[in-house]
């Protein structure tokens, strides 16, 4: 599989997974649950009007009562198609290169908001693939998930390569290294569910550990 599949094998996966768990199973979006998470992503390829309410205070709560009643009005095995079936024909992401750099990382991240759910839950094995596309991926979008860290700070993956974000500061600097998947997590906010190594200067680590990460 080319680095360039890895929004559209993510996809699959992910509805995998919604047809394994079922509807009512928790994620890391808290409180969100599957079915939740299920209707996020069909409004957010269908509905353009309401994915807005995401970034738009004052039509959040439109998006959040269109959400819910798409999510229990719907029976799952529809909705999971849904989603699974992708955007409508007029959707950019219908383009190849547009997926993987809009869903590249939302479905991966998803996906792991399904798996890491469940006390003591099992990472799984990534394809080298997959991980390489999601480096890929977290290379275009890493100075804005952590774009607030008051600090300098280095991503490093073994075997994959190195991303310096951000020049030390007065507050010194942090190499956090790790997976290409668990530093994209750490970048979404997931770092209670993520496994990697922060070393750097004790001001650099706190700026880390208290810095408002993700898009």
């Amino acid at each position: 599989m080319p680095t360039t599949a890895v929004a559209a094998a993510e996809r699959e996966a992910l509805c995998d997974t919604f047809e394994r768990v079922g509807p009512d199973a928790p994620t890391l979006c808290h409180p969100w649950l599957t079915r939740d998470l299920a209707a996020h992503l069909v409004l957010r390829e269908h509905r353009p009007d309401l994915a807005v309410g995401m970034f738009v205070p004052m039509l959040s709560e439109r998006l959040e009562r269109e959400q819910s009643e798409l999510g229990r009005q719907t029976p799952w095995p529809e909705l999971v198609d849904r989603v699974r079936s992708g955007p409508p024909a007029w959707h950019p992401t219908q383009i190849g290169r547009i997926d993987e750099a809009v869903n590249a990382l939302e479905f991966f991240i998803h996906h792991e908001d399904v798996l890491r759910a469940p006390e003591g839950f099992t990472p799984r094995v990534l394809t080298p693939e997959v991980e390489a596309g999601v480096w890929v991926a977290l290379k275009r979008m890493a100075k804005v998930l952590f774009r607030k860290v008051d600090a300098g700070l280095v991503l490093a993956a073994p075997g994959h390569g190195r991303i310096a974000l951000k020049p030390p500061s007065k507050h010194g600097s942090v190499t956090v290294t790790g997976a290409p998947g668990e530093l994209a997590l750490l970048g979404f906010g997931r770092r209670n569910q993520a496994d990697y190594e922060a070393r750097g200067s004790q001001a650099a680590l706190s700026a880390l550990a208290s810095a408002p990460l993700g898009a």
